[in-house]
């Protein structure tokens, strides 16, 4: 009769360690990928457990005044066809100044960051979207405005990808995009206003595809 309950605790024991293996995967870093990253890190920064993030977050700037956006997608496997879930991604960008600015006691890459950053994580069909305003380039400056995107996949550190940046920026010109590395595609966003005045655009991203080191 000692046989059963024994069995009961070795399962749940067992069960446990591989649910606890599977989250441990998301923080994982035993595959290394990319070039090198200053201030990827701040991926770890996630208020939510990484296993608990949505696919669509609103960032913090979002209810301040300026031109709204709409961004979202979907996050292949490097075959470009199979949806890749599981994925996070961390975001940050200037205000409306081109400033990082805060607006709390921050420290670390929250005070280097500023206070507009969020965190998305891709849905069972690869799908992400996040609302915030576009940012203003930084003051006195020649490089265009832009949203830094880091990825953060299962099992591998973490990696940058080419800035979402906008068409009808007067910086996007010819030499940028000559110069762009299109790091899991093109970061180039067109966007549209819809009737709600909110400017939409979609940028779908394939993972691995001209990133250095990547397997």
């Amino acid at each position: 009769m000692k046989t059963i309950p024994f069995l009961l605790v070795m399962f749940a024991v067992t069960f446990n360690a591989c649910s606890q293996e599977k989250d441990n995967n998301f923080y994982s870093e035993t595959i290394k990928t990319g070039d090198g990253c200053e201030g990827c890190e701040a991926v770890y920064d996630s208020p939510i457990p990484f296993e608990n993030l949505p696919h669509v977050d609103t960032l913090p700037d979002f209810s301040e005044a300026g031109p709204k956006l709409e961004i979202s997608g979907i996050i292949y496997h490097r075959d470009g066809t199979t949806p890749a879930k599981d994925i996070v991604m961390y975001l940050y960008h200037t205000d409306q100044n081109g400033f990082y600015s805060n607006k709390f006691n921050d420290t670390g890459w929250a005070k280097r960051h500023g206070y507009i950053r969020g965190w998305i994580k891709t849905n069972d069909k690869g799908e992400y979207r996040f609302y915030t305003l576009r940012p203003a380039p930084y003051p006195n400056a020649t490089f265009p405005a832009h949203i830094h995107p880091t990825i953060k996949e299962p099992g591998k550190t973490p990696y940058w990808i080419d800035d979402y940046v906008f068409d009808d920026d007067k910086f996007v010109d010819d030499t940028y995009r000559r110069r762009a590395e299109n790091r899991c595609g093109d970061g180039i966003l067109k966007p549209v206003k819809n009737e709600s005045g909110v400017f939409t655009a979609k940028r779908d991203l394939i993972l691995g595809l001209n990133v250095p080191n990547y397997k």
